[in-house]
């Protein structure tokens, strides 16, 4: 056998549809069907013992618990065959004692079961039509009898044994209630079924003959010996919330509501009595979803009485919490005790009540709780472990995520959704989840006590996901590609395109370098995430994949699929293969030590094996589930196998290796103990702590002041009782005197009354002594005459006793010889007839059967009359000796009553002593009592006069309490308005924050675009210096030019001189790297003007966008400044325009300075005598142009300026939106200015 071992620690779920599906072994400990067998709950200290099913078991379909709890009947289906076993829970671990078969009957699974009140029968039903009830001796495999039963249709059917009777048992059903008694090898019916029959769906034994049952209709029917007793109907009944929301309905509403009402809601409405069950003080049923009623007995005309409702509690975490209480309700059981009632839910849930035992404390309505915690409902479709945590994810069909920790065995999140999950992956963290569900993939991250969707993807019915083993990034398949995405940025990074078919498993290598898939058409793909491309493949497609697994190295991968074979792949090929001997692998999982390797079965069961991979069945195999195993998977540090199947349930194992030794890691698991919680939530706490804190000082102030009420009440009523006991005191002191004097008249009488009774005793006894010798004289004479009767009456009884035994014997001889003739006759006669026996058996066995009955009632009748003889003369021998008992009786009475007297005649003279005794106890008493009433009197006057006081301090008081409580009633006044204005001022705070908050942020926003500003303004400040200084510059440069030029024009006479003197000025004004600058400024004012034309269309669409986004929030606050915006705009488009204009009259200028230096050029050349116009005046024209612009441009800025600082100081969105246009263009206007 293998080396590698499993132990299921955990059993999570339970199984539905299973007839006494749940039910007590201890007061603790719950036992109900889950997986592929039962499981032990104990409740406190949360241990479970799971007890496995046959081999091939598909489930425990019925199940009984004997009276003992010691027994366990369960009906399965193993293979296609049905079983019945019984389990021995008294031995650990449970064991298998019998299993039952019958070769005559067909082979039907039981849906009923039940044991015998001594635990020596077992009743199994089958269901309908063709149902069988059989009667079976089960220690010693027997079956005693069984009876046949034709009814219409496959319905529930149930099978009870009456509590104190082993022959009673009940049987109910779709339109038949029957009880049959067991005698003489047959089941004989003792009812008779009167009215229309019923669909009853359960009943249960209240007593030895009464049996009540519950029908689909809504109807408690009781039976006594099979005649109807009392009947009743029960409501059908709403949850209370329900109830309130139709009460608040206008009178429209509901005629609109009932006249749309189709049947089908009609139907759900109905009552139905689906479970019921029986204790102490009556029994517990369910008439509607959700609800259980108890009834207790009464001693009116109804002999049960309803008398409280137990309903199940909402989910909260339920995406309808209301349907989420409204489940049906299959199965009630109560603990031995009573204490306790678990009920089992059609929808898989186990809840459980703690019932009280005095009335006093029971409600009227009442909840159940979750017996552990809310389980999954229908096949679970994935599941995923992390590093950081002892957690496992799981999702399933019934719409919920669950998080479980394995090590403690408790559900730690759980939530409900709109759509299917059909696969979930957990972040190496723990904090986080990847859940694909129908419509989307959703990031999730695990908070304390929710779930909170962090992101959404676009992928559609994503079947498998998975985080990588470093959670950086995360796989999510998308039909047949496998998008890869970063779990930072949420960018799909690369996307793996290949496959033809369906993915079913993708796995991540420990160092995240290699990339696993596979898919229905038999491809296994390894793929470089780098390039998006397949690295090595192997295609089989005859195999339809369903589970991979990878190796701790990643150089072997092992998959499992439709060819009933575990594969071990490396290097593109299949190296290896293990036949699955009859059934289809459907999950494997391989240890990070790489010594043991796991698969889950179509069948349920799971497969323990070592690596290397044996190729006979050397392996341990274990039942565990009911249906295939969907996922598995092995912690980090190979200590425990997890595994999820399809009927909702999850084992967590405990592996071990050799010898049942568990798996030694090197470092012991370290677990993070950190949760992620939102900041709302941390808000929402601790606004509900300073809530608490207030509340709880009110409640301070409320009990100091009802305690401070209390003392003043109690006060008064030590007052009152004060002068109840003065007035006592008064009354006791004369009635004492009284009883003085009586006490010393009756010791008068009492002398008198003793010494006439002593008299007359003496005379009685004389007499009485008297009599007694002659009456037992008497009863002497008689016995001796008696004693002589009864012996000649027993000779004589004796003499016929014998003489009738002597008949009787003749008689048996007689009778035994001629039947044995008549059976010598018999066989003679059956050895001739052995051929024809063969045809004419069934007639033979009927015949025999006849004639055995016809002997046996003749025996009978013989023994019935001589059994008569003897009764009626023993009973008349029993009457003497009764007669002769009571003449003894009498006697024996006489002489108690003589020793009764003569003790009677002691104990007076007793009595007379302790009397005398008495008599001087008393009297010291009351010397005594008069010395105490002496100092009471004392006591009684200093209390007097300490009330007296006390009196008059209490007038004070009641003056202050009357001002105190004015004053009260003002101040509770003041305090409710004081607790509204607190209220309204808590709104407005709130409010208050919250505008705070977007103003800070506003702030903030306008604090950066005023630096910006203000950076923007000191450098045009700074243009603004060098323009000035430049302009400074050129004015004395234009001043000395024309005072040269003035020099120079005084030789126009002179031509030689004037063009000489022109030359100077050229080589003295006019500079190589003035004309270098020019030709600059003219090559990169093109691009210039490009780059702010960009830049302004850019901030023109920014500054669209942002408009557009203000225009969805704050459309009707800001249109004033959309108008002030639009009014800057044109402001600017004008400057633009004048800018142009600027710009063209520069480059006129420009040209005409050319032109005046090539016409200078040529006059050099060759001279003229007229005189040409001054290029002096044209340049001085010019620069007040350049002048006037400058102006208009620093009056602009200005205007701009105090503009800025009007809407920085009454709104904050201005500046964002018009700070930036002018500055740009003024900066442009400057460089031109410059050029």
């Amino acid at each position: 056998m293998s080396a590698v071992a499993a132990r299921p620690v955990a059993v999570i779920g339970c199984r539905p549809g299973v007839a006494g599906g749940v039910c007590f072994l201890e007061d603790q400990v719950v036992l109900h069907a889950v997986g592929a067998g039962c499981v032990q709950l104990h409740l406190k200290q949360n241990w479970r013992e799971f007890i496995p099913g046959t081999e091939k078991t598909r489930g425990v379909q019925a199940m009984a618990i004997s009276p003992d709890r010691r027994y366990l009947a369960a009906a399965e289906t193993a293979g296609d065959q049905p079983v019945l076993t019984v389990y021995d829970l008294s031995s650990v671990p449970a064991r298998r004692r019998r299993t039952l078969s019958a070769t005559e009957l067909p082979e039907r699974v039981a849906v009923a079961l039940a044991f015998s009140p001594d635990c020596q029968y077992l009743a199994a039903a089958t269901a309908p039509p063709e149902g069988h009830l059989t009667y079976w001796l089960w220690e010693k495999q027997r079956l005693m009898a069984a009876v046949r039963l034709e009814a219409p249709g496959s319905s529930v059917c149930q099978v009870s044994f009456s509590p104190q009777d082993n022959a009673q048992v009940c049987f109910t059903g779709n339109g038949f209630f029957k009880l049959f008694k067991y005698s003489e090898g047959t089941l004989k019916q003792m009812n008779l079924e009167k009215g229309m029959p019923q669909n009853y769906l359960c009943h249960t034994w209240l007593s030895e003959e009464e049996v009540i049952c519950g029908t689909d209709t809504g109807k408690l029917i009781l039976f006594e010996t099979g005649d109807l007793l009392w009947e009743t109907s029960v409501e059908y009944r709403k949850p209370h919330r329900e109830l309130e929301k139709d009460a608040t309905t206008t009178e429209y509403e509901r005629f609109s509501v009932c006249s749309s009402v189709d049947n089908s809601s009609q139907q759900d409405s109905l009552p139905q009595i689906s479970a019921i069950a029986a204790y102490s003080k009556g029994f517990a049923c369910s008439s509607s979803p959700g609800i259980v009623l108890l009834f207790e007995k009464t001693r009116g005309k109804e002999l049960y009485k309803e008398s409280q409702e137990i309903w199940l509690p909402k989910d909260r975490f339920s995406n309808d919490p209301e349907k989420s209480g409204r489940q049906n309700i299959i199965c009630i059981c109560f603990s031995p005790s009573e204490e306790t009632m678990v009920v089992n839910t059609h929808k898989n849930q186990l809840y459980v009540f703690t019932m009280f035992t005095t009335d006093f404390m029971k409600e009227r309505i009442a909840y159940f709780k979750y017996l552990t915690f809310p389980l999954h409902s229908a096949s679970i479709t994935g599941l995923d472990i992390c590093v950081w945590k002892s957690i496992l994810a799981t999702c399933s069909l019934d719409r919920s995520v669950r998080i479980w920790n394995y090590q403690t065995n408790t559900l730690e999140l759980y939530k409900e959704y709109r759509e299917e999950a059909h696969t979930v992956s957990l972040h190496p963290t723990g904090l986080f989840c990847l859940v694909g569900f129908s419509d989307k993939l959703r990031f999730i991250s695990l908070l304390y006590e929710d779930m909170h969707v962090f992101k959404e993807l676009a992928v559609m019915n994503c079947r498998e996901c998975s985080f990588s083993s470093r959670g950086h990034l995360f796989a999510a398949v998308n039909g047949n590609v496998i998008e890869i995405y970063s779990s930072i940025t949420f960018q799909n990074i690369n996307n793996l395109k290949g496959h033809s078919g369906k993915i079913h498993s993708v796995k991540w290598s420990a160092d995240d370098t290699k990339f696993i898939s596979c898919d229905t058409h038999g491809a296994v793909y390894e793929w470089n995430l780098s390039t998006g491309e397949r690295e090595t493949d192997c295609v089989l497609k005859s195999c339809r994949y369903s589970s991979i697994d990878l190796s701790s190295d990643a150089k072997v991968i092992f998959a499992v699929g439709s060819d009933q074979t575990l594969k071990e792949i490396s290097e593109s090929s299949i190296q290896h293969e293990v036949p699955a001997f009859g059934v289809v692998y459907t999950a494997v999982a391989v240890s990070h030590s790489g010594h043991m390797v796991f698969v889950g079965t179509s069948l349920g069961t799971i497969r323990a094996m070592k690596y290397p991979l044996p190729l006979t069945a050397d392996f341990n195999e274990y039942q565990a589930h009911a249906g295939a195993v969907t996922k598995m998977s092995i912690t980090n540090d190979d200590q425990f196998l997890l595994t999820a199947s399809e009927d909702g349930s999850i084992f967590i194992w405990k592996v071990y290796e050799k010898g049942g030794e568990v798996v030694k890691w090197q470092k012991e698991a370290e677990y993070a103990e950190e949760v992620l919680i939102m900041r709302s939530d941390i808000k929402e706490k601790s606004q509900a702590m300073l809530d608490l804190q207030i509340r709880v000082k009110e409640l301070q102030t409320e009990n100091y002041y009802q305690l401070s009420l209390k003392d003043m009440y109690y006060n008064e009523k030590i007052k009152e009782l004060e002068d109840n006991f003065t007035q006592e005191i008064s009354s006791l002191k004369t009635k004492h005197q009284n009883l003085q004097a009586e006490k010393e008249n009756q010791e008068r009488q009492h002398q008198l009354q003793v010494s006439e009774l002593m008299n007359k005793q003496a005379r009685e006894m004389q007499k009485l002594e008297s009599d007694s010798n002659q009456k037992l004289l008497m009863e002497n004479e008689k016995y001796q005459e008696l004693d002589e009767k009864s012996q000649k009456m027993q000779e004589e009884y004796e003499k016929q006793l014998h003489s009738l035994e002597e008949s009787k014997s003749k008689a048996v001889k007689e009778l035994t010889e001629y039947y044995e003739e008549k059976l010598n006759e018999k066989s003679v006669l059956l050895k001739e007839t052995e051929e024809d026996m063969r045809r004419q058996f069934r007639a033979h066995e009927e015949i025999e059967k006849q004639i055995y009955e016809d002997e046996d009632q003749e025996i009978m009748e013989i023994k019935i009359k001589y059994e008569q003889q003897l009764w009626e003369e023993k009973e008349s021998n029993m009457q003497l000796k009764g007669e002769i008992g009571v003449m003894n009786k009498r006697l024996n009475s006489l002489q108690k009553e003589l020793k009764e007297r003569n003790r009677y005649i002691a104990e007076i003279k007793l009595a007379q002593q302790k009397l005398q005794h008495f008599i001087k106890s008393l009297e010291d008493d009351i010397l005594s009592l008069k010395k105490e009433i002496q100092e009471r009197t004392n006591t009684v006057q200093d209390k007097e006069k300490h009330i007296y006081d006390l009196k008059k301090k209490n007038q004070e008081l009641e003056k202050c309490r009357f001002v105190l409580d004015h004053r009260i009633v003002e101040l509770k006044k003041l305090i409710e308005a004081r607790g509204n204005d607190i209220k309204i001022m808590k709104k407005q705070i709130y409010e208050m924050e919250g505008e705070l908050e977007r103003f800070h942020k506003e702030s903030t926003q306008l604090k950066l675009n005023i630096t910006q500003l203000q950076q923007k303004l000191k450098a045009t400040d700074n243009e603004m210096h060098r323009e000035r200084q430049k302009k400074h510059n050129m004015e004395a440069l234009l001043k000395r030019f024309k005072a040269d030029l003035h020099n120079c024009a005084g030789f126009i006479q002179e031509p030689q001189k004037l063009k000489n003197g022109i030359r100077e000025l050229y080589t003295k004004y006019v500079q190589e790297s003035d004309l270098e600058e020019i030709e600059i400024a003219q090559k990169d004012l093109q691009p210039e003007c490009m780059r702010q034309r960009e830049y302004l269309e850019r901030n023109l669409a920014a500054l669209k966008k942002k408009l557009v986004k203000n225009q969805e929030t704050h459309r009707g606050a800001y249109m004033h400044i959309m108008q002030e915006n639009m009014s800057l705009i044109k402001e600017i488009n004008d400057l633009r325009q004048e800018l142009k204009a600027a710009l063209t009259q520069l480059r006129h200028l420009k040209s005409t300075l050319k032109l005046t230096k090539k016409r200078e050029a040529i006059q050099d050349i060759a001279p003229r005598s007229e005189p040409l116009p001054s290029p002096a005046v044209l340049r001085l024209n010019a620069e007040k142009e350049n002048e006037k612009i400058i102006e208009m441009q620093q009056l602009e800025i200005q205007y701009l300026r105090n503009q800025i600082q009007e809407k920085g100081q009454s709104t904050p969105v201005e500046p964002l939106l018009a700070g930036n246009l002018p500055e740009l263009n003024l900066e442009g206007s400057h460089k031109t200015q410059q050029q």
